[in-house]
């Protein structure tokens, strides 16, 4: 038998669960995972870290539209606060003092809360960096940690509580339009629904081929981060996350340990993403060179996908000429501190509603994220050359 539904939503990351969120106040929803435990790809290896002024100046509205959400949730939403202290510090060399007075005029224009710091001043904040590197760095105290798991299962929870289906092991075997209505088969049995969200993550682009939309031209590239053992005499809850001046870089405390990562986008097919050896050795070398710390024993390691369209600005709307085939996808690395804004968006174009308020004071309109904006017309090509 086929289950029906308002709403089908591909991808139970954390697009597909904020969408389906917002969209299962107005109907019924459907998500369907292609793995048994959603968020197994992207949305579970970020570095869960809230940063208002990073990205384009789109990202950076949705940053600011999402904040009040992640700052207060509604009752009930999450057990734990869903953002936490923790403060992020660009570091520079002599070298690259360019990069760092650069970032400063930029995002000193958009915040007054960040400080330029001098050598003393950087490593007061970080003890561990190394002084005969390190000369200045760029301190922003607003910035904090996500609780990423409280943040998507509190979606997840809240769209289930108001009768969506989550169906886990539902790859997607075929995706056709019946008349007025969108007819999936998966694993795990077929589903109909007149809309389809197409929230795939970095197989967003493979979900679009198999309707015959055109592509978006996304690019996953991978990301390698790992944890380490941090000496003892730090005082990790106080330490601020640190990234490179020219982002070659970062690393932050998480869980009781330091995450370091090379900061790399390597371009990938869509697959589940591990981490290259290379990629992190050479994340390594940089931090024990930039920092007093010596990575010994790796408590963990992960790789994730970021997927970005051309513009590095999300895609979300329908498909001309493909009545109910609605887009949400190329976040990038923005998407789990953008996804209060996103979800709102998302159901805001997928039900024809207005667009949020709260979005368009930000300065972020739907224009902004159609599929069809200039800046992806030329996608296959941005596609094949990186």
């Amino acid at each position: 038998m086929t289950e029906t539904c308002d709403f089908l939503v591909i991808g139970a990351g954390m697009a597909g669960a904020s969408a389906a969120h917002e969209l299962s106040r107005q109907g019924k929803v459907v998500i369907l995972e292609r793995e048994s435990q959603p968020g197994y790809h992207t949305t579970g290896r970020s570095a869960a870290l809230f940063v208002e002024t990073y990205g384009n100046a789109v990202i950076r509205g949705f940053n600011r539209a999402s904040r009040p959400f992640l700052e207060e949730p509604p009752e009930g939403f999450a057990d734990a606060p869903i953002l936490t202290p923790r403060g992020t510090m660009f570091v520079a060399t002599e070298e690259t003092m360019g990069s760092l007075r650069a970032e400063y005029d930029e995002v000193s224009q958009l915040t007054t809360s960040v400080r330029l710091l001098d050598a003393e001043g950087t490593h007061a904040l970080h003890p561990a960096l190394n002084r005969d590197l390190i000369v200045a760095g760029l301190y922003s105290p607003e910035d904090k940690d996500i609780d990423v798991a409280a943040l998507h299962w509190g979606y997840l929870r809240g769209a289930r509580a108001r009768g969506a289906n989550l169906v886990g092991d539902a790859e997607l075997i075929s995706l056709e339009k019946q008349g007025a209505t969108w007819r999936a088969t998966t694993r795990e049995g077929a589903f109909s629904a007149p809309i389809v969200i197409n929230a795939a993550g970095a197989w967003a682009d493979e979900i679009g081929a198999m309707v015959g939309a055109k592509p978006i031209g996304l690019v996953p590239k991978r990301r390698t981060a790992f944890t380490f053992d941090a000496p003892p005499e730090l005082d990790l809850p106080r330490l601020p996350g640190v990234i490179a001046a020219d982002e070659s870089w970062y690393m932050k405390p998480e869980a009781g340990h330091m995450l370091g990562s090379p900061a790399d986008e390597t371009p990938s097919a869509p697959c589940d993403a591990q981490p290259e050896e290379l990629d992190l050795a050479i994340a390594i070398d940089r931090i024990e060179t930039h920092a007093t710390l010596t990575v010994g024993r790796l408590v963990s390691k992960r790789a994730g996908l970021r997927s970005f369209v051309a513009d590095k600005t999300p895609v979300v709307g329908f498909e001309t000429g493909l009545d109910g085939f609605c887009w949400c996808a190329g976040q990038g690395g923005y998407g789990i501190q953008t996804a209060p804004g996103m979800g709102l968006a998302t159901a805001a174009l997928a039900t024809g509603s207005a667009f949020p308020d709260t979005l368009l004071a930000q300065g972020v309109s739907a224009e902004d994220l159609s599929p069809d904006r200039p800046a992806l017309a030329d996608a296959t090509r941005f596609k094949l050359a990186d």
